[in-house]
């Protein structure tokens, strides 16, 4: 039986790192981009990892990313559980997640928005472990990306609305 973990990214959906851990096995955030992937594998020397994107790595059977290889490692996986895909599927539970771009007219440092940040912990402490919040800053363009999932889709939107809608007025203030 595998005993390392499985490394995720910042956007990685809750629903994963809750049903790697149903599993016993630990689960790490890095940064988006299958490189971080790759860096954090190598830090704690696991072989599983990936993106929402689909950049999956299995690094027992290849040190790159490879369709191929991810799909016949979920077709060996259904067969030694003499299960069908779909049982499979039904272990990780989606949490529903939305991300909002925030266009802004500069680039920002996020770091000194100190109203959004105090916002963001009073958010993630009434969701109680079941949602969570990511503010990443555009490397590319003048935007904010407020990412929000909790197990409430109705809560999930409305926090992550109001986040949006903080950054704009932070940033304008600033």
């Amino acid at each position: 039986a595998y005993r390392g973990g499985v490394v995720g990214t910042l956007m990685s959906n809750l629903g994963l790192e809750l049903a790697v851990q149903a599993l016993g096995l630990p689960f790490v955030r890095a940064k988006v981009g299958d490189r971080h992937v790759y860096e954090a594998l190598m830090q704690h020397g696991w072989l599983y990892g990936g993106e929402s994107s689909g950049h999956i790595l299995c690094l027992d059977r290849s040190g790159t990313g490879d369709g191929i290889v991810s799909a016949l490692q979920v077709v060996a996986s259904m067969h030694r559980r003499g299960e069908p895909l779909g049982s499979l599927h039904q272990m990780v539970v989606k949490y529903p997640q939305l991300m909002l771009n925030v266009p802004l007219d500069r680039k920002v440092n996020l770091d000194g928005l100190d109203e959004v940040w105090r916002r963001v912990a009073e958010i993630e402490r009434d969701f109680d472990g079941r949602g969570r919040v990511v503010l990443r800053a555009s490397g590319t363009e003048p935007l904010v990306r407020v990412m929000v999932e909790s197990d409430d889709d109705a809560r999930t939107r409305k926090a992550a609305e109001e986040l949006a809608e903080l950054v704009r007025c932070a940033v304008a203030a600033a």
